[in-house]
């Protein structure tokens, strides 16, 4: 049994996450340099979840603010300037959550989705298979027919606008960002509050993502994720990287037990004096 300190492991997580003042982002090209260094990041922090987080890097290790003026804040103007630039992938992926990927990782995480290639008849059979509700293969279609739209003008044309619509629309935006098959990609100034997400479909916004993800096969795509997953943690359990991913119990272990194979990771290692058991990178180790 091998054991890692929780200091040792703090300490770790404090310099990928970069939560000490010394590290912290000031501006959005050291935002973007930060989502290529760990792959991805959610864009809040997460409760319960370990993960590094575009609030934490500029704020430190604390909650999100209420206060619109807290300095933190500045990650937001940084998102939306940046919906538009290309130069990561931001939906809601992991967790149903805000996730920002970088441009790099997302053919593994697109290789892994519902995607193979010809959407528009995807979509089809998702939904004539049962896969999918109505309300996905409406906005599919009307962001198809129409191209991009703010949110507003998108439940419109999807004929969603009632309100005992909005659970459906939002519950069908999700799966759809979940999938990779629809992204913001802008802000408008539209509605009641002058804000509201462009969304355009992936396959139209990043169409490499379909050559760039063709020949990554599942396995390679899963190693690659939680390889990248643990040199952001440091250590996990198998529970948690199922968690974050939204995969099976088998995938999330077999993808666990190559990379101890290849020496990458260590296999149930105590963190700490609580006989926490996780699996942890080797390089922690030595």
């Amino acid at each position: 049994m091998t054991t890692l300190s929780a200091a040792q492991l703090k300490q770790y997580q404090e310099k990928t996450f970069r939560t000490t003042e010394s590290a912290r982002l000031r501006t959005p090209q050291q935002a973007v340099d930060f989502v290529n260094e760990r792959g991805f990041i959610f864009f809040w922090p997460v409760k319960g979840v370990t993960m590094p987080s575009l609030w934490c890097s500029v704020a430190g290790d604390r909650p999100v603010a209420d206060a619109h003026d807290d300095p933190g804040h500045t990650s937001w103007g940084w998102k939306d300037q940046m919906l538009d630039k290309r130069v990561w992938y931001y939906g809601r992926i992991l967790r149903k959550r805000n996730t920002i990927i970088s441009l790099q990782t997302v053919p593994f995480f697109y290789a892994l989705s519902p995607n193979f290639g010809e959407p528009e008849l995807e979509i089809s059979d998702q939904y004539h298979a049962g896969q999918i509700p109505l309300e996905v293969k409406l906005i599919f279609e009307a962001l198809l027919v129409k191209g991009p739209l703010d949110s507003i003008a998108l439940r419109r044309e999807a004929h969603l606008s009632g309100p005992n619509s909005n659970t459906p629309f939002n519950r069908a935006l999700d799966i759809l960002q979940r999938d990779f098959k629809v992204m913001p990609t802008g802000i408008a100034e539209v509605g009641t509050w002058k804000y509201a997400f462009v969304y355009d479909l992936t396959h139209r916004y990043h169409p490499e993502l379909l050559d760039q993800s063709r020949y990554i096969s599942e396995n390679q795509a899963r190693d690659h994720l939680v390889t990248t997953f643990f040199n952001s943690v440091g250590a996990a359990s198998d529970k948690q990287v199922q968690s974050l991913f939204g995969w099976t119990q088998p995938e999330t272990q077999k993808s666990i037990y190559r990379l101890i194979e290849k020496g990458l990771l260590s296999n149930y290692s105590q963190i700490g004096e609580n006989s926490i058991f996780q699996y942890c990178l080797t390089s922690l180790l030595k």
